[in-house]
């Protein structure tokens, strides 16, 4: 039996610019199979949409919440997405990283 996707946005508060966050986002989402992007925002914080199984995003939270060394989260926001806006995800990657 085939896992229903899930589909969610973060946004991730705290010192998470400049210390490595979206690179350590990135590696655990490709680790666990997921799709989607992980960017910075112009307001300091990291937004990421990411779409697969349930566990899978479980997982991704978890170490959200954690973050990486050097960083420190102060607040995690999720919001569910629909199916359709994961449709358009491919494999997961950074946003403006160049």
């Amino acid at each position: 039996m085939e896992q229903a996707e899930c589909v969610r946005h973060y946004l991730v508060k705290g010192r998470v610019q400049g210390v490595g966050f979206r690179w350590f986002v990135h590696r655990e989402a490709a680790e666990l199979g997921l799709r989607g992007w992980v960017k910075n925002t112009d307001a300091g914080h990291v937004e990421i949409v990411v779409a697969g199984d349930a566990e899978s995003i479980a997982e991704l939270n978890a170490v959200l919440h954690k973050g990486s060394r050097g960083s420190r989260v102060d607040a995690v926001i999720e919001h569910a997405l629909t199916d359709e806006e994961g449709t358009a995800l491919g494999p997961f990657e950074i946003e403006g990283a160049w």
